[in-house]
């Protein structure tokens, strides 16, 4: 099962648009999964609109509307291996072990917020932020996540989108 990850999208603030390999990746995913601050219901029905299924949180500056319709956190069965998403994560300083806690069942916790891209794990358990693939702040490049879910095991993969 392949899995598009996106975070901090933040649109239609300014000119910011998906780009067209970020669109390729989100098209030919079985599953996207989206870890808040979409900003508008609009950019959930332009994700939805994309044909695979959308799982998404809202994150702190999503509308009223989108905070009513996603929830703050979600649990995914990704063939037998669970994935949490969640929007803030909190601070840098313990964030894997703090995540490991708040979510024991998980095998890997998705989440975004900083807009920096992450992957850390320990004993098996993992952390993981995409990045954004329309507002980089400090981070080099635009970026997305690609999570291949297999047998109760999860392979994250940052993709550069320039």
């Amino acid at each position: 099962m392949q899995i598009a990850l996106i975070s901090d999208t933040h649109m239609p603030r300014g000119g910011r648009r998906l780009s067209e390999a970020c669109h390729s990746r989100l098209r030919a995913a079985d599953l996207i999964v989206h870890a808040g601050d979409l900003l508008t219901v609009e950019v959930l029905t332009e994700l939805e609109a994309l044909g695979p299924p959308v799982a998404a949180v809202h994150g702190n500056v999503d509308s009223p509307e989108l905070r009513e319709r996603l929830p703050a956190e979600l649990m995914l069965d990704l063939a037998a291996a669970a994935l949490a998403v969640v929007h803030d994560a909190g601070p840098a300083k313990g964030r894997l072990a703090r995540m490991k806690r708040r979510f024991p069942e998980a095998d890997a916790v998705v989440f975004g917020h900083s807009h920096i891209p992450l992957h850390e794990s320990d004993g098996g358990f993992q952390i993981f932020n995409p990045g954004s693939p329309t507002e980089r702040r400090r981070a080099p490049t635009y970026t997305m996540g690609m999570l291949q879910a297999d047998d109760g095991r999860l392979t994250f993969d940052l993709v550069h989108l320039g």
